[in-house]
């Protein structure tokens, strides 16, 4: 049997990960694997995790499963960090989910069950994954004009341009904030414009919402999803954990699903969907965060701890863009202190990414993207002198 599997593609950032790990030389850089790390180069444990874990270790007295949309305190928890008060909450149904890589699977998963002849829009360029589980999945793929090479921000007008293309009952995928890819963003003005698009062509919006809080805030980078929200009768909402709570190996998301009036049928199809993938999600992760936004001083612990985290970015943004002026002389990379997330795309050639790598062992994605949070704040006149070297 196993003689006629055919070799699959390689992923680009795992097998980033091995080049990287193999690299002898003592003086490397790792911009490439998508995590956050502190001016040491670890990824810490927050500290609200730690006490809310504590708590869990000493409370908990059963490993049974829990119900088949995991942890409900957790769903509807993360329901109104995602979405506020901007809908009435009995419109809101969900579904735990490991990793908001595992909400988007679910919510694939959930519009071929509902509507198998759908088109899911994703934005050119995006998330690998997005295209990756559509084309495994064998549903339909879109793709709009999102990032302008040349000025290094949204040619919302290209996107737009092709949006109007969509048909009734295809779906929309949009980053809540904080782009992958390219860390640039469409305004608030913009998110409404989409949702007037939405609405006349009666689409669904799906939004991917990994980085809430990476951007300019927790409440800032839900602003654009939230209008939308208020204003459409059903939504779709990938939601993670893994970076404003730093439970990347534990697995933590949430698939939201905004409803024109009663939820139970979505909620029973969610349920079925978890129920033939993996049955139960796991608790441990889901459980910290509910209990740390169950319990004020915690919550304000994590929030104050998850703005440093988001401060610290956007310092090294500014001092990335500062001494890249400085060694180019040009403004070519200013946008990268305008961009947002974790990630932002150099604008380099894979040649040039190559040269990076091996004349100066700097890691990033071919298409030049890197993790900001990767970023050596000591270090950064050296990252832009070898940036300049190889233009």
């Amino acid at each position: 049997m196993f003689d006629k599997l055919k070799p699959q593609p390689e992923d680009k950032i795992i097998k980033l990960i091995g080049m990287y790990a193999a690299d002898p030389r003592d003086q490397k850089l790792d911009l490439g694997v998508g995590v956050y790390k502190d001016a040491s180069g670890n990824t810490p444990v927050m500290r609200a995790v730690k006490k809310a874990e504590a708590r869990l270790l000493e409370s908990q007295d059963t490993k049974k499963y829990v119900g088949l949309l995991g942890n409900l305190d957790f769903v509807a928890a993360m329901g109104d960090l995602v979405l506020g008060d901007s809908v009435d909450s009995s419109r809101v149904t969900g579904a735990q989910t490991p990793g908001g890589t595992g909400a988007i699977r679910q919510i694939f998963e959930l519009i071929n069950m509902a509507s198998p002849d759908a088109t899911v829009w994703i934005s050119d360029p995006s998330w690998p994954n997005h295209e990756a589980i559509l084309k495994y999945l064998g549903m339909n793929i879109g793709k709009y004009r999102y990032f302008d090479d040349a000025t290094c921000g949204v040619d919302f007008d290209g996107m737009m341009a092709d949006l109007d293309g969509v048909a009734e009952g295809d779906v929309v995928l949009l980053h809540g904030c904080c782009h992958n890819p390219t860390g640039a963003n469409i305004t608030l003005e913009q998110w409404g414009q989409v949702t007037n698009l939405v609405l006349s062509k009666n689409v669904m919006p799906m939004i991917d919402f990994a980085y809430q809080g990476f951007g300019d805030g927790l409440d800032e980078d839900a602003e654009g999803v939230r209008y939308m929200a208020a204003r459409v009768p059903e939504m779709l909402v990938a939601a993670s954990c893994s970076k404003n709570f730093g439970l990347y190996r534990d697995r933590v998301g949430v698939a939201l699903a905004l409803c024109k009036g009663d939820t139970m049928l979505t909620k029973g199809a969610m349920a079925t969907l978890n129920r033939v993938n993996f049955s139960f999600p796991p608790d441990h992760g889901a459980t910290v965060v509910a209990i740390i936004m169950a319990d004020p001083d915690l919550k304000a612990e994590w929030m104050e701890e998850l703005e440093s985290m988001r401060t610290s970015m956007l310092s090294l943004r500014t001092g990335l863009a500062e001494a890249l002026r400085r060694e180019t002389n040009s403004d070519r990379f200013d946008f990268v202190a305008d961009h947002r997330g974790m990630f932002s795309r150099l604008g380099l050639t894979s040649d040039q990414v190559d040269q990076l790598r091996e004349t100066h062992g700097i890691y990033m994605v071919g298409d030049s993207r890197f993790n900001v949070a990767g970023l050596p704040a000591d270090g950064l006149d050296d990252l832009a002198k070898a940036v300049a070297e190889v233009l």
